[in-house]
């Protein structure tokens, strides 16, 4: 007994050595139990050099699901990669679930990945392929919806962010798919923290819309509302107006939503003399609240009754701070975006807005750069919204 005490006190893969004896050979039983410890080592080292084995999963999990069993071998395509739940998981622990791995060369294999139940975002790879659940058809496109299981397009399709509490600072640059070249120009010089919006007057809006996801922004979708002296100062087609009926405005809405996909919320254009008048803004904030959508104000009229009505209907919302770009100067612009480091530091987090001119990209490309290095964390919209239904 005390040998094998001392046996089990060596470290593996030592060679025993037996005791001086008059016979030289080895018992039977040193050499098995030898052999063991080296296959133990064998198949640990395999096992931990084996190079990524559960790599591009084919079907992505972006809810939490309920523990279900492996998935047949014919895997869905990954526009239709959200598993289905019958009701959202009650638990509030990591939930386990199985997904369909990549088609290699022999039989399909299940892979078992644990989710958050708190995390429903898309993977990045596949930000820019619409959630089939998320959508409603209608005449004019696709339009944003609730899921079945209760998501909303403002949970999946938010840009990730690291949670933490230091400064936090969100700029929306708005007017995209206006111009061709400038909205490429936006696209791939603006980091990616930085959200983006889309004018829906615009050309090509679903192309830009992909571009931008997988460039790993997050969007929101401007919506023409009315402003004083209208219609000379005209923000353009499909304006929503207070003169107009709640239907006809809703129509208008649902032109602006349905041009492309994949967006967290909307942001008014314009809209001094609209947002300030409750009959008209009430079933517009509505609406939103009704498909899952915030609503991002961009801070220019002092009157906007958009707050109170996006809590009542469980809109998150969003205030911005200050425009960052109205005067087109470079020094002016690093000015704001300055003052909007400062409010950050002090309150913990500042929303700035901006349009899409070259000056702007450019000026908040290098800010954006230099930020990072002071502490500062650049933010997606979502980040900063005030989420009714989370408390």
């Amino acid at each position: 007994m005390a040998d094998i005490g001392k046996d089990i006190e060596r470290p593996l893969g030592q060679t025993i050595r037996p005791p001086r004896t008059a016979s030289r050979g080895f018992s039977a039983g040193a050499v098995g139990a030898t052999l063991a410890v080296l296959a133990v080592v064998g198949i640990s080292g395999a096992i931990a050099l084996r190079e990524k084995p559960f790599r591009k999963p084919e079907e992505v999990a972006v809810s939490t699901p309920k523990v279900t069993a492996a998935p047949a071998p014919a895997a869905a395509p990954v526009a239709e990669a959200t598993p289905k739940t019958e009701a959202p998981p009650k638990t509030g622990g990591p939930q386990i679930i199985h997904v369909q791995t990549e088609e290699g060369d022999g039989p399909p294999k299940a892979a078992i990945v644990i989710r958050d139940p708190s995390t429903v975002g898309q993977n990045l790879k596949i930000a820019h392929i619409p959630d089939r659940a998320l959508i409603e058809t209608s005449e004019t496109g696709p339009l944003p919806m609730r899921a079945a299981d209760g998501r909303r397009p403002f949970d999946v399709y938010a840009r990730p962010w690291s949670g933490s509490r230091g400064a936090r600072v969100a700029i929306v640059i708005g007017g995209l798919s206006v111009s061709q070249t400038g909205t490429q120009a936006a696209i791939a010089k603006l980091p990616a923290e930085v959200t983006l919006a889309f004018a829906p007057q615009g050309n090509s809006i679903g192309r830009w819309m992909q571009a931008a996801r997988q460039s790993g922004h997050e969007i929101v979708m401007q919506v023409p509302l009315e402003p004083f002296d209208y219609p000379n100062v005209n923000p353009g087609r499909n304006t929503l107006t207070v003169a107009a009926s709640p239907d006809e405005n809703l129509k208008s809405l649902h032109w602006a939503l349905s041009r492309t996909t994949n967006y967290t919320g909307v942001m008014n254009y314009m809209g001094a003399r609209f947002s300030a008048d409750s009959a008209a803004m009430g079933p517009f904030m509505a609406e939103l609240g009704k498909r899952g959508l915030a609503y991002v104000d961009d801070g220019s009229s002092a009157r906007s009754l958009a707050p109170d009505l996006a809590l009542k209907d469980g809109v998150p919302f969003v205030a911005g701070d200050m425009s960052i770009d109205a005067v087109q100067d470079r020094g002016a612009i690093l000015k704001k975006l300055d003052e909007l480091e400062a409010t950050a530091r002090a309150k913990g987090s500042a929303v700035g807005i901006g349009s899409a001119f070259d000056l702007t990209v450019d000026t908040v490309s290098s800010w954006v750069t230099e930020a990072k290095k002071r502490g500062i964390e650049i933010v997606p919209i979502s980040a900063v919204a005030i989420d009714p239904q989370k408390g």
